[in-house]
């Protein structure tokens, strides 16, 4: 069971993982073991997805999703392939859990009355400054 928070949990028999033979340092391992972890999970069609924390979700990794609807996320960081799943539920996870924090609409504030006096003040000065560095005289040589 993947626990995202304790309103969402996502049971593991919804996860469809292969393995293949991973790159990077790990000199024969590499060549011998399929340590690499693809985690495959449908989005789309996961009974355990509330339908507002799936759409919030679709917004923000639509680029992961594939035109099926299959969430796909790969892991080779490590070279045993159950540190490699452990870490690709992790990563599901945590985009589960910044999909699941409902958005927070901003409170509309007004600016306090001495803020507006400090910009017009500020503008003031400004203006002052500009306006003295104008031409001196007509004493041009």
């Amino acid at each position: 069971m993947l626990v995202v928070n304790p309103s969402l949990k996502i049971p593991l028999r919804e996860f469809e993982f292969s393995f293949a033979r991973s790159g990077g340092p790990g000199g024969q391992n590499v060549n011998k073991v399929n340590t690499k972890a693809l985690l495959r999970w449908r989005v789309m069609a996961s009974p355990s997805l509330p339908e507002p924390v799936r759409q919030r979700f679709l917004a923000l990794h639509r680029r992961r999703v594939t035109s099926e609807g299959d969430l796909l996320i790969v892991s080779q960081r490590f070279r045993d392939a159950g540190r490699n799943t452990a870490d690709c539920l992790e990563k599901l996870r945590q985009l589960l859990a910044e999909a699941a924090e409902p958005v927070r609409r901003r409170k509309a504030t007004r600016r306090t009355k001495a803020s507006r006096r400090r910009r017009l003040e500020g503008k003031r000065r400004q203006s002052q400054k500009k306006q003295s560095r104008g031409a001196v005289g007509p004493d041009y040589s």
